[in-house]
């Protein structure tokens, strides 16, 4: 009390606990220059459809940024004042997800075609302190005071995040300023809050007020840091200083977050197009390690030759808009250990077949671990694993069949890609590729050329010959002191009057595993 009049006398302002929001600006088009036929019309169908029902709506984020770029963007997320049941409600094909941060997916289109708006609702700010002052507020409805039950931790950490607040608050809860922009594509004005637009032009990726207690709210945005310095590096941002300083000391606060959300920013590391230059990132950052077991690995293998093919191949095809999945990358991160696993079950003269699947399961449970999706991801990469020795098998009925998996081609990639570092002779990759593409009587041919090639490989190995013997003559014995006898005399499906004898059935071993056509696998 005393010192509040004492700073009255003097003229000073008194202290307040609530964070900078920030001053709203509106930027007129004539200034930003964003080109109108750059936004996508579904995301100006929500934004409209959510502006005549009454509420505010902006194109907002990583869209708008690109936009200021001259850039197309990929992705258009909206913000709105609506809550998620609102919005749920003006929109035919419309689906709350999330527990933790829930927003709301507008669907356009149908099938692989089908475009995703992500709509979501202006949040509030929170620290501890702002939590406190919204549960102490009078007007703080039920609802808001349980999405604020345990919002923050004792360490800052937000651990629930669906209070809603007004547009400025929501623009200081977002993380860099460039990623801090509203765009109104029927006024054509960005709303900017923290100088967004002078540090898009300047090339700066700077956090929204102090980064230490930014990353202790969250700390997968270190890895986001990461991730948006590898993505704009292109276009020549850098990460500001005072944003990249803490980051290193800052990681040890990832041990907090669980595992299966570490997965998934790992994922977005590595396949959103900029995975070579997320690795020299976190490589030129300190975060080389100790964000998260497995990246770890995918950073330590990226200068392999094997690896830096499949991560520049996942970065062209992103690039030219095809799909990736996270099995393909990862069984081609952690081939070399299966390859290993595997010759060493070889040299133990274990079955082909059940020695790679012991192989892969020892993989699965030291790298892999207990992670949200690990049932479908494991099948995959399992699938894209054991293709592999199937490929050097190509006469009989295993093309035909092997051709017919609905995870060929991801094996075949896979198999491409080891003929890129000479793992395997590429004659064998060609093979496939046209026999993948072939007719029916064109398939037929190609395994009879691979049959009768394979036949010709073996003409120029010696065999052994044997004098003719007059006939009644004892059988000459060996040196181990068993008769020679010969090839007819040897054969099972032979009687004593020299009738074909039944076949019996022979038993299978338990674990022998077999491929499509019924014959063993290849141990090579």
């Amino acid at each position: 009390m005393i010192k509040q009049f004492i700073d009255k006398l003097m003229g000073k302002a008194p202290k307040s606990n609530k964070p900078h929001f920030g001053r709203r600006t509106e930027v007129p088009a004539s200034v930003h220059g964003i080109d109108p036929n750059l936004v996508d019309d579904r995301a100006i169908n929500v934004t409209r459809t959510l502006q005549q029902a009454g509420f505010e709506a902006y194109i907002v984020g990583g869209a708008v940024r690109d936009l200021l770029l001259g850039l197309r963007p990929k992705d258009f997320d909206v913000a709105t004042d609506a809550t998620p049941e609102q919005v749920k409600g003006l929109f035919r094909r419309a689906f709350i997800i999330g527990r933790r941060f829930r927003i709301v997916h507008v669907v356009y289109g149908r099938g692989r075609d089908n475009e995703v708006i992500e709509v979501s609702t202006f949040r509030a700010h929170l620290d501890n302190a702002a939590a406190e002052q919204v549960k102490g507020n009078e007007r703080t409805s039920k609802r808001q005071l349980e999405g604020m039950h345990h919002a923050v931790d004792s360490s800052g950490r937000v651990l629930r995040d669906n209070v809603w607040g007004p547009q400025d608050e929501d623009a200081t809860r977002r993380d860099f300023t460039v990623n801090a922009m509203y765009y109104d594509p029927e006024s054509q004005i960005v709303v900017d809050y923290h100088g967004g637009i002078p540090d898009a032009k300047k090339r700066v990726l700077r956090m929204i007020g102090d980064p230490v207690a930014r990353y202790r709210e969250d700390p997968v945005r270190i890895i986001r840091a990461v991730r948006f310095a590898a993505k704009l590096s292109p276009l020549g941002f850098k990460l500001e200083a005072k944003t990249a300083k803490p980051l290193t000391q800052s990681a040890t606060l990832l041990a907090d977050v669980p595992q299966s959300r570490l997965f998934d920013e790992m994922l977005k590391l590595l396949q959103t197009g900029h995975a070579l230059a997320s690795i020299a990132q976190l490589k030129k950052l300190g975060l080389a390690t100790g964000i998260y077991p497995l990246l770890d690995v995918v950073v330590e293998r990226a200068e392999s030759a094997f690896v830096q093919v499949a991560l520049a191949d996942t970065d062209r095809r992103v690039g030219e808009g095809k799909p990736v999945a996270p099995s393909f990358l990862l069984a081609c991160v952690l081939w070399a250990d299966v390859r290993e696993g595997w010759a060493k079950r070889l040299a133990r003269k274990e079955h082909p077949y059940p020695a790679l699947q012991d192989a892969i399961d020892e993989v699965f449970d030291a790298r892999i671990g207990d992670v949200s999706g690990r049932g479908k991801l494991a099948a995959d990469m399992r699938e894209i694993w054991m293709m592999q020795p199937r490929f050097e098998k190509r006469v009989g009925s295993t093309p035909f069949g092997l051709v017919e998996q609905p995870r060929f081609r991801a094996g075949f990639d896979f198999l491409r890609l080891r003929t890129d570092i000479e793992e395997v002779d590429v004659r064998l990759a060609d093979w496939w590729q046209e026999f993948s593409m072939a007719s029916d009587s064109e398939r037929e041919d190609l395994v009879q050329a691979a049959k009768a090639e394979q036949q010709a490989s073996q003409v120029g190995k010696p065999r052994v010959r044997r004098a003719p013997r007059p006939e009644g003559a004892a059988a000459p014995r060996s040196s181990a002191g068993q008769s020679e006898v010969s090839p007819a005399a040897a054969s099972p499906d032979a009687g004593d009057d020299g009738a074909p004898k039944k076949r019996r059935r022979r038993r299978r071993k338990p674990g022998a595993a077999v491929d499509q056509a019924g014959e063993s696998g290849s141990a090579e």
